[in-house]
């Protein structure tokens, strides 16, 4: 029988009290080891790691379940006078929606006309938007992290770019003001949009949870390609990433890190940031700071034994993507902290058109989905980055993408429970 979400923390926190354990009793007075022991610590350290990522695909899971098995309407309760809901947030014209998918919008309905955008699609559903918000809350780290805004145009923040100076002033003195300056950022709109394929079968089948797949599918493409784009972009056509404008707050000569940098970056922050900062790294360098110690010779990462806490170093919590940069030289290996100042504006409501002729040999129906959104850093002092020196060889980007950016496809339906036969296509930004 397969072990819960909790049974599954606390062997880890067994494990890894067992892997500080061997690496102590199997390390020489030099700091070295055999080829044996390595082996067999990296073996311990690697299943460490598989364990954390099959109690973060448990607990996705687990949120998923509750949000699907959410009813789709509430029900009149004790304000019968209420006023009934209109346009795309009415039930008509969400199940209007789910006719016109089921049908490869052939079976139109003219209350649909109430929401075609400007290139021909339809509104998404009131309904369906905050279920696939509730998705890319949930898929992409960012989202979980920084402050969202729903705007309706070009959005001007105003930032304090003098602070205000405390003078002490003797009884009766002269009162002396400085003149209060302010810089703007401009939050825009960058076009994303996903395509998903759905056999003509699945679409013709009454017992497939057609509206919960679509959802699904379409959150993850989209969190995947927001999340690389809020991380790393340039803002040439996307957001601008936090790792573009981020402050570099300590850079290393080698990609060998030790406790000592960490230590520093966490007070390269300025105190009022470090109250909600969090750390941000990829996978593999995770594996790298797992094994520092402090002067003590404790351990930096602590493994979280409590379900929605992350792991964290010295009682900082720390995320991990697969789109932040690899430990290399020339790329930045950790940012640190408060990523509420990292803004994301959502623009309008997300479109869903058909593409009924273009997969039809194979049998297959295409949907695009698009969305509007931007992103920036709005205070850059607010996160600091650990950086290698030298030239990146591959950019600032955090490798294998899983398909974020045009191009990457996979079957996101044909491996789980036969035929499913639904393929996720590519992200890609746009003017």
């Amino acid at each position: 029988m397969a072990m819960n979400i909790n049974e599954l923390r606390t062997k880890r926190a067994s494990l890894w009290e067992q892997t500080k354990k061997f690496l102590e009793d199997h390390t020489d007075k030099d700091g070295k080891m055999t080829a044996a022991d390595v082996e067999a610590y990296e073996k311990m350290e690697a299943d460490i790691a598989e364990m954390g990522k099959t109690i973060d695909r448990l607990e996705k899971q687990v949120e998923m379940d509750k949000k699907l098995a959410m009813p789709t309407s509430k029900p009149l309760v004790g304000n019968p006078g209420q006023p009934a809901k209109k346009g795309t947030a009415s039930d008509e014209y969400r199940r209007a929606m789910f006719t016109a998918i089921r049908t490869k919008f052939r079976d139109v309905s003219n209350v649909l006309q109430e929401g075609i955008d400007e290139a021909g699609g339809y509104l998404v559903p009131d309904e369906y938007d905050k279920r696939l918000v509730d998705v890319l809350d949930e898929e992409n780290i960012l989202r979980g992290l920084a402050t969202k805004i729903r705007t309706s145009g070009e959005r001007k923040i105003n930032i304090a770019a003098t602070k205000p100076a405390a003078l002490w002033v003797e009884e009766g003195g002269a009162l002396t003001f400085g003149d209060a300056t302010f810089d703007q950022k401009l939050l825009d709109a960058h076009k994303l949009h996903v395509a998903i394929k759905i056999t003509e079968e699945l679409l013709a089948d009454n017992a497939f949870q057609l509206e919960d797949y679509i959802i699904a599918q379409f959150g993850k493409a989209i969190a995947n390609a927001e999340e690389d784009a809020f991380l790393n972009g340039d803002g040439d056509g996307k957001p601008t990433g936090v790792f573009k404008d981020a402050q570099v707050g300590v850079t290393i000569a080698t990609v060998d890190i030790d406790a000592d940098d960490v230590i520093d970056l966490i007070y390269k922050l300025k105190r009022p940031y470090r109250k909600n900062a969090t750390f941000i790294t990829n996978d593999s360098t995770l594996a790298v700071l797992r094994k520092l110690k402090d002067e003590n010779g404790n351990y930096l990462w602590q493994p979280s034994l409590q379900s929605g806490e992350p792991d964290r170093i010295l009682g900082y919590g720390i995320r991990t993507s697969q789109f932040a940069p690899k430990l290399a030289a020339g790329n930045v290996a950790l940012a640190f902290g408060d990523f509420s100042y990292y803004n994301i504006g959502d623009r309008g409501q997300r479109s869903l058109q058909v593409l009924k002729e273009l997969f039809a040999g194979n049998g297959m129906v295409g949907y695009v989905m698009k969305e509007r959104v931007d992103g920036l850093l709005i205070l850059p002092e607010a996160v600091q980055v650990l950086k290698v020196a030298g030239a990146s060889a591959g950019g600032n980007s955090g490798g294998n993408a899983g398909g974020s950016n045009a191009g990457g496809s996979g079957n996101s339906g044909g491996e789980s429970g036969g035929e499913s036969g639904g393929e996720t296509g590519g992200a890609e930004g746009g003017d």
